[in-house]
């Protein structure tokens, strides 16, 4: 099995924020998002936020993933319980794979800070069109779970490899 570097690698971020109330000024989950995305090194090339439904999220998902300047998606809010909450609904038809175990670890994490409340998370990932996609709950601490999880340099080798293979 060859060994696959750990070296950082600067990647092209598009960040998504999901919801019914929140505009540009007081979105601080998708500002924590792009901010510690710049402060990795990382490229913001993108920030966008649409209402609560699942069309909407998935026509700017799908513009995102159809461009090569962006290679990971993130998006915050919209994986709750509520009838409005369709971030999954709207992803899981564009994904090629699907990444079950973000959704298990963000849970697992989720479940130390606030118990059985975790329950109510429907964080989903996969890869489309060869861009990772992760979505998370809209609250800061949430993002902050996920960013750890997503971020980590052990994510870096696989998004090298579903770059540079055909799916």
């Amino acid at each position: 099995m060859s060994q696959v570097s750990t070296e950082f690698i600067p990647t092209r971020i598009a960040i998504l924020t999901v919801s019914n109330r929140r505009g540009e000024e007081d979105d601080t989950s998708g500002h924590y998002l792009r901010d510690s995305a710049q402060e990795a090194g990382h490229h913001v090339v993108d920030k966008a936020i649409v209402k609560e439904n699942r069309y909407a999220i998935r026509a700017q998902v799908s513009a995102w993933i159809a461009s090569d300047d962006v290679q990971v998606v993130l998006i915050t809010g919209g994986t709750g319980l509520t009838e409005g909450d369709q971030a999954p609904e709207a992803l899981l038809p564009l994904f090629d794979r699907e990444v079950e175990g973000f959704g298990e670890v963000f849970r697992m994490l989720s479940f130390e800070e606030i118990g059985t409340s975790t329950l109510q998370s429907r964080a989903v990932a996969g890869v489309a069109n060869k861009t990772l996609i992760f979505a998370m709950p809209g609250s800061t601490k949430a993002c902050r779970t996920a960013w750890e999880i997503s971020s980590r340099r052990s994510w870096m080798p696989v998004r090298v490899r579903v770059i540079s293979i055909h799916i």
